[in-house]
Formats: structure tokens, C-alpha cells, sequence
């Protein structure tokens, strides 16, 4: 007898093939059958009319601190992710002596924007070497699956202690010694090596990160060592040419094909997107990777299925008036007493009267690029747009006419009051949506050109970090919603069900090297979705306070998920998080 049958469902396997009718039987944490006529069960789940997929993979997270303290793994395990992937963009807590543990919290606050006072109070700190780190992880059970790369930030800081933060190259005996932690950890199940160099980074101390001030030696040193190993995959995230003096596309992109090449050929990827102020780089890193994948390497595309947009508020982390000198005298106060002084007609005439000021700088965390959009408000307004919770969904895809801009004109005032009056609206809790990147022609055919690459994969998510800036974890949600059904019913060219599906699980797992999941078939785990397909929509975000020590972040309602099951248990029922915690840590290669 099955522990699980599930009947009437249409079977999208992740192979990429069409979905069929078929049922699932489920036992002892495997799928045992799939067909017709499968034979008793101890429980059964009608999926008529819904569709069944694999459980997706979610390549970019940053909860190498929530996973600490939180089983659940929200917001992703809301959105069909199974196995989530963590300590991208080289930020991470392991390897970490317990003298540098602050160091590496302010890194994490500046660069991901996760609460530094939720990460002291949240993280128990079981572990000094990333083995032992593993270990903690492996100690705890979650909703979900959960595999760690090893961060470059931490490793440079273990192996060079202060001067990996000062602007010091790694002398040889530092390589040596950050070699030998990445083949101790690829030893004890790392997934692989990630790397950062984005000018958006920076700690809360406003200090560049530590790995984007690495050489190519050290670089070539990091990935000798996943390469020595056998397994495992080298992740990268770069700006290429956005702020610091001396970068250039093509100094940035030799760097990271020295990375790459010194892999030996274990897989690899970076992130891809489209930049207002260079707008061609994405076809440039296109055309620059395939000439490298000619030559015998193997490095896939991190894509996102929207923009990467930055939420704004007066409850979130940045917002438009932030910067003016009436603002910043009020700043600390709670919201009511912000929303009541700037209800004030006086008050809110003196701030409209003001220049901004500059917030960034060298001890501060506030990012240059922060700044550059505050100065350019009046001009990138016609790309900020509000978002009404009390509408019950998000577009995401909007014109200028819906714009902060498009609306000034319309009323007859300049974009600084109505971004005013608009920020003061559900009492001081309205959003801005501004689309930082893949949003520079208004539209998302550059994105559809990214994903349709068939080296694209489904990333930056960034699930657990920008907690008060982003809410990307949605993405899995919004590539299947709107780029295989709403886009095309609005006549506009998207994806194929089956092909984003594969995107989000098999492809993933064979990036991964991961051959237990990805795919619906005999002896994979069952790890899957149920999915009212017809029903599937996302909601405004909203601002919760559940992290330690009362943070906050924002999450995104979501409809559709009748059922998710990891290891054949449910841990999502009706969209709403069960009371399973079958997710374990996975090793790579062992």
C-alpha cells in the first residue's frame, strides 16, 4: 500500500514535456509509480483540474542566518520551492571565528539588508569551521531542503582577518590557506564557491566587501579547490562596470573567466540583467559567455522573470524623501508620529522647499546608487509606481501612465508632492514599486531574451535577504502566473508552460548535480507541487515584524498552492504552512 496517491492531475514532469494525465504514488519519502491505476493508498489527494509539478529549486537565496531560528524557510516555501540554495553573492556566516561574528553581521545588514539586531539575537552560532556549520544546519529539521555554497566574504575574513576588509590583496600563504577551508568544506558537502563584486554591496559600516577586493589569484585559487573536489558549482555576481574607478566591462570579465577557467570545467554561472546605465552589458556578458562555453567551459545564466525592483515606503528601508533635511530630523520617530508631523501642511511645504542631501559616503551604508536615484527622482519617476494592497494584486509590467510621474501629470503637480502625498496614504503604510533593473525600455522583451537563452536559469530571488526592500522570493509564482498564462492572454509572446517548469526544477538540479530531484519520475524524492494553475496570483506585499528582536520584512500573499510536499510530506496545504518539517540539509557528493 502507497503512503500517497495522488489522482487526476495534469503531470508537468520537468523534462520539459507536455503535461499528461496521470496519478502519483508516493511511499517512504520516493515516488513508487506514475500511471494510471496505481493501487491503494493510505491517503489520497484529488488534483482534478490542477497541475503537478516537481518541487521548484531556488538557486539564489541569503537564509544562512533565518535558518538559525526559522523551520519554516518563508517566504519561499509559499512559492513551490522544495530545496533552497544559500550563501550566494559571497555573503555567508561560515567559516567564522567568534571574534569576527560582528564583522560578518554588519556585512550581511549592509549588503542583504537582513536586520542586524534579528541576526544577534537570532543566530546560535554552533559552529566556527563551514563543516561544522553543515552540521548545525543538518541538526535542524525545516520545511524545506537547504544546501550552502561556501561565501567568499567570510572565508577571506577567516584567513586574513582586518586586512581582508582594508583594500589588501591575499598574499600567497592567504590563497593557500583559503584553498585548503574551500577542499574542507567541498569535503563536507558544499555546494559550491560564490563570489561578489557589485558596487551596490556594501556593510552597514559602508566598507566595500571584502571578496570584491580579491585578485585573480585568489579567485583562481577558490575555484582550483571546488575543482579538486569533484563536485560543486562556482557562482559569481558582478557589476562589471557600474561605480568604483578603474573597472571596466572588459577587466571585470577577464577576472571572472580566470574563475571560471581555473574550475576546470565544473559548472558555473553569473548574474544576468539589464542596467539603465549600461544597457547593452547583458548582451555583451551574452556573446562574451558563449565564446567561453565554445571553448570547452560550461557557465549558465542567473535570470530573474521580472525586474529587480526595490519596494519603497516609509515603513521600508529607502524612499524618496528619505534625503531631505525636514525628513531626517524625524527619521527615528515611529511611523504614526512621522505620518502625523508630515500630514502637516507646513511641514510638508518647508521639506518640498528642500534640496536632498547626500547619504552616502564612507561610513555609511547607504549605497552610492542610492543617492544617484534620490538626485534623479523627477526623471526616474516615470519608472516608480505605487502599489494599492487594497487592488489585491501587483502589475509588474505597468505603463507610464501608472508611473509617480504619469500621475503628477495628470493632477497637475510636481512628482516630489504627489510621491508625498502617495507615501502618506493607508496611514504611512503605501509602497512604491521602482524596477532598478530589466525595466529600461518599459517593457520585458530583454527579459524574455534572457530566459529564453538555453543557458538561463531561475535566480536572484534573494528569498530571506532585502527584507525591506524587495519581495522576490515570488519568483517561481510570477514566472509560471504570468509568463505562461497572463502575458499570453494579453497577446504578448512568453514561455511555454512545460519549458518554465523544466527551468525551475530540472535544470536546476542538473546545474546543481543534484540527481534525486527535478524531475517526476520512479525513485526521484517527493519533492512537488499541486497547483491550482488557473487560480495561481500574487498579492501586494506587506510589512510583517516576526524577525528576533521585533524586525521586520516584507512578505507577499500568494494563492494556488493546494499542496507541497518535500520528502512526501506536506508542508504547504491551501497556501497556509503545515505543521511538517521533513527539510534537511543536502550535501553535494557524499
Amino acid at each position: 500500500m502507497h503512503d500517497l496517491l495522488i489522482k487526476n492531475g495534469t503531470v508537468f514532469d520537468g523534462t520539459g514535456s507536455d503535461g499528461k494525465s496521470l496519478d502519483i504514488a508516493i511511499k517512504d519519502g520516493r515516488i513508487a509509480a506514475i500511471g494510471t491505476d496505481l493501487g491503494p493508498a493510505k491517503e489520497t489527494l484529488d488534483a482534478k483540474g490542477h497541475i503537478i509539478t516537481p518541487g521548484f529549486i531556488d538557486l539564489h537565496t541569503h537564509y544562512d542566518g533565518q535558518v538559525s531560528w526559522d523551520d519554516t524557510l518563508q517566504p519561499s516555501v509559499n512559492h513551490g520551492v522544495t530545496t533552497a540554495v544559500m550563501g550566494n553573492c559571497g555573503v555567508g556566516f561560515a567559516p567564522c571565528r567568534a571574534e569576527d561574528r560582528d564583522k560578518l553581521i554588519r556585512l550581511m545588514e549592509g549588503v542583504e539588508d537582513i536586520p542586524g539586531t534579528a541576526l544577534h539575537e537570532g543566530m546560535d552560532w554552533q559552529w566556527e569551521s563551514f563543516p561544522e556549520y553543515l552540521d548545525a544546519l543538518d541538526a535542524k529539521p525545516r520545511t524545506i531542503d537547504v544546501a550552502a555554497m561556501v561565501p567568499h566574504d567570510p572565508l577571506r575574513v577567516f584567513a586574513m582577518g582586518d586586512r581582508a576588509v582594508f583594500n589588501q590583496p591575499a598574499n600567497d600563504s592567504d590563497i593557500a590557506l583559503m584553498e585548503s577551508l574551500v577542499k574542507e568544506a567541498m569535503d563536507a558537502g558544499a555546494i559550491g564557491i560564490s563570489t561578489g563584486r557589485s558596487d551596490f554591496h556594501k556593510s552597514s559600516d559602508g566598507d566595500w566587501t571584502p571578496a570584491s577586493e580579491a585578485g585573480k589569484d585568489e579567485l583562481e585559487g577558490l575555484a582550483r579547490a571546488v575543482a579538486a573536489s569533484g563536485h560543486g558549482v562556482l557562482q559569481a555576481v558582478n557589476d562589471f562596470d557600474m561605480v568604483r574607478p578603474g573597472e571596466t566591462f572588459d577587466t571585470e570579465f577577464a577576472l571572472m573567466e580566470a574563475f571560471f577557467r581555473a574550475g576546470k570545467g565544473r559548472p558555473g554561472s553569473m548574474s544576468l540583467m539589464e542596467r539603465d546605465f549600461a544597457p547593452d552589458d547583458w548582451k555583451n556578458i551574452i556573446s562574451r559567455t558563449e565564446e567561453l562555453n565554445a571553448d570547452g567551459l560550461d557557465i549558465s545564466f542567473q535570470v530573474a522573470p521580472r525586474a529587480i525592483g526595490a519596494i519603497n515606503g516609509l515603513n521600508c528601508t529607502f524612499h524618496p524623501i528619505m534625503a531631505f533635511p525636514s525628513y531626517i530630523r524625524i527619521a527615528d520617530k515611529p511611523l504614526a508620529e512621522r505620518v502625523e508631523i508630515l500630514r502637516d501642511a507646513d511641514f510638508k511645504a518647508q521639506l518640498l522647499s528642500e534640496t536632498p542631501v547626500q547619504l552616502s559616503g564612507d561610513d555609511s551604508p547607504v549605497p552610492p546608487l542610492v543617492d544617484m536615484m534620490i538626485a534623479t527622482f523627477p526623471q526616474l519617476s516615470e519608472k516608480v509606481f505605487p502599489m494599492n494592497r487594497h487592488e489585491g494584486s501587483v502589475d509588474y509590467e505597468p505603463s507610464s501612465e501608472a508611473s509617480i510621474a504619469g500621475l503628477a501629470r495628470d493632477a497637475g503637480v510636481s512628482v516630489w508632492e504627489m510621491a508625498y502625498d502617495l507615501l502618506l496614504e493607508d496611514d504611512g503604510h503605501a509602497l512604491f514599486y521602482f524596477p532598478v533593473y530589466n525595466y529600461t525600455h518599459m517593457n520585458y522583451d530583454n527579459v524574455l531574451t534572457m530566459m529564453r537563452h538555453p543557458k538561463a536559469l531561475p535566480g536572484l530571488s534573494d528569498g530571506g535577504a532585502h527584507v525591506g526592500t524587495i519581495c522576490d522570493a515570488s519568483f517561481p509564482t510570477y514566472l509560471l502566473a504570468h509568463w505562461t498564462r497572463d502575458r499570453l492572454k494579453k497577446g504578448k509572446p512568453g514561455i511555454a508552460l512545460s519549458r518554465a517548469v523544466q527551468m525551475l526544477t530540472a535544470n536546476a538540479a542538473d546545474y546543481l548535480g543534484l540527481s534525486d530531484r527535478g524531475r517526476l519520475a520512479v525513485g526521484q524524492k517527493a519533492d512537488l507541487n499541486v497547483i491550482n494553475y488557473d487560480d495561481l496570483s500574487l498579492g501586494v506585499p506587506v510589512m510583517v515584524k516576526d524577525l528576533p528582536a521585533g524586525g521586520q520584512r516584507l512578505l507577499q500573499p500568494v494563492t494556488g498552492y493546494v499542496a507541497t510536499f518535500v520528502n512526501g510530506e506536506r508542508v504547504i496545504a491551501n497556501d497556509q504552512v503545515t505543521e511538517a518539517r521533513p527539510g534537511r540539509l543536502v550535501r553535494s557528493g557524499v
